[in-house]
């Protein structure tokens, strides 16, 4: 059980201390994982930045993933009936929806190149793996050197999927039972936008004056 994300984050930190002060960036998945991010990304003296993916939903049922959309690249696994128009459509409305989020946590900060760097995604904690998965793919269009996910506590069935697909895994947590992130935290508030600026900014102005 961990008190908040912040502490879970330096129990994090602990476990990849390896890639302290190697070529890296860590990619914070928003909101949950942004304090999470911070206390790794403060604690290894890498680069913090933001991993913006979301899903495309089958169009007879939304929840239903056929694929993932980054700010640069998708990810898409065909389905009979659906058609490219969908496709091409959906893309173009996330990816617009997710460069309005960017602007709006970064500013005109361009992404870090993740080229020939040791990439570590960041989230406060991973149910299922899926969305995930589909961020992986895309990532792996970026040619990181290695692609780590990382989180305070995960559930077995994701640890099992994501193990065959990310380079290394590494979770603190991994119960027998899992009832959901929110369960393994004392304080397990939603994260606001207001609350991923504060913590952008203060690794802005802490990097700042280390330089």
């Amino acid at each position: 059980m961990f008190t908040d994300r912040t502490e879970a984050g330096q129990l994090l930190a602990e476990k990849l201390k390896k890639y302290e002060g190697r070529p890296g960036v860590i990619l914070a998945v928003p909101r949950g994982g942004v304090p999470v991010a911070y206390a790794v990304a403060k604690e290894l003296g890498l680069p913090l930045d933001l991993i913006l993916t979301k899903k495309i939903g089958h169009p007879a049922n939304r929840e239903y993933a056929i694929g993932a959309v980054s700010l640069t690249d998708a990810f898409v696994i065909p389905h009979r009936g659906v058609p490219q128009s969908y496709i091409d459509q959906e893309i173009k409305t996330i990816r617009e929806r997710l460069k309005q989020m960017y602007r709006k946590f970064m500013g005109g900060k361009e992404p870090e190149s993740l080229t020939g760097k040791t990439v570590i995604v960041i989230d406060d904690g991973i149910a299922t793996g899926n969305t995930l998965l589909g961020t992986i793919n895309m990532l792996r269009k970026n040619n990181p050197a290695k692609i780590v996910i990382a989180a305070p506590v995960a559930s077995d069935e994701a640890v099992r999927k994501l193990s065959e697909v990310a380079d290394e895994l590494i979770v603190v947590l991994i119960p027998e039972e899992f009832y959901g992130v929110g369960a393994f935290y004392e304080n397990f508030e939603q994260v606001t936008d207001e609350e991923v600026m504060y913590y952008l900014d203060k690794w802005r102005r802490e990097t700042k004056k280390a330089g």
